[in-house]
């Protein structure tokens, strides 16, 4: 805990290290599969107990996001309505994830509070209930709830842990974001993609992103982004925004092919994690 009753915790982005379409269910949504890989970098949540039950956002350094839209605020809500405490809590976000980049800062940012604040608030709904609550506010909240990168299968609720191979990414941000249902409804989106197996992905990873050639046609940063990645190795486009990554097996490497980009583009290295740092810090807390 820090002064004045502060207390910091990490919010970790993640890439798809792949994404397809696999159908749909009765009620619209699609179905997907894909694996998330968390990363040592992201967004930082400050908190603050408060004992007159209001929730409130402190601060949000970095990003233009009206309060009462906030995922971190609708996040702290419902928790606090499922547990039905009497407590609040003041919520500072220091952004660092681009918005819309398909790198998972908002609901990072939301899991971070529920885990948080669960701690905090003595509340100890547990993983599964808080999981739930995630999944109400975003289909990618769960996965940083569970803090483990995972095999993802369903509306990307369906969770399998993996262990990855150690990694190191060079991720770019064409700063693109076009809004997630817009992209599911674009013409020529393949939705009927063959079901793969873990074991599919294990023998041979699986890439590729259903919404590469969309946002390739609509965006030439996109695809200048992607082109420019490819020249260094693998790439792909991460999520349904515009981010893209480049995996390497050293970070040495990385940042060797950072070097290498055009000047201007806006990239940073971060490395691979099986455990996210928000679970890190929270074992931390309670030792």
């Amino acid at each position: 805990m820090s002064a004045g009753g502060w207390s910091s915790w990490p919010a970790p982005a993640k890439l798809n290290l792949f994404l397809r379409i696999t159908g749909r269910r009765p009620d619209g949504y699609h179905l997907l599969q894909t694996v998330f890989q968390l990363l040592d970098w992201g967004d930082s949540l400050r908190l603050r107990v408060r004992g007159d039950g209001r929730i409130q956002r402190a601060g949000a350094e970095g990003y233009a996001v009206p309060e009462a839209e906030d995922l971190v605020v609708r996040a702290a809500k419902l928790l606090q309505k499922e547990a039905n405490t009497p407590l609040g809590a003041d919520i500072v976000v220091e952004k660092r994830i681009p918005l819309g980049g398909g790198f998972g800062g908002g609901s990072s940012d939301a899991a971070t509070v529920l885990v948080a604040l669960d701690q905090l608030w003595g509340t100890r709904l547990g993983e599964d209930r808080l999981a739930a609550l995630g999944l109400a506010l975003g289909a990618d909240v769960p996965v940083f709830v569970r803090g483990r990168s995972a095999w993802a299968e369903g509306v990307g609720e369906v969770l399998t842990p993996l262990v990855l191979p150690l990694a190191s990414y060079l991720l770019v941000d064409p700063g693109v974001s076009v809004p997630t249902a817009e992209l599911f409804q674009a013409p020529g989106l393949t939705r009927d993609a063959p079901p793969a197996t873990i074991s599919d992905f294990v023998s041979g990873p699986l890439l590729g992103n259903v919404f590469e050639p969309v946002l390739r046609r609509r965006s030439e940063a996109v695809a200048s982004a992607l082109d420019a990645l490819s020249r260094l190795g693998p790439a792909a486009l991460t999520g349904t925004g515009g981010g893209c990554f480049a995996r390497f097996g050293a970070r040495a490497e990385a940042e060797a092919a950072l070097a290498r980009l055009p000047a201007g583009m806006r990239a940073w290295v971060a490395d691979g994690v099986d455990v996210s740092p928000l679970h890190r810090a929270l074992s931390a807390y309670r030792d």
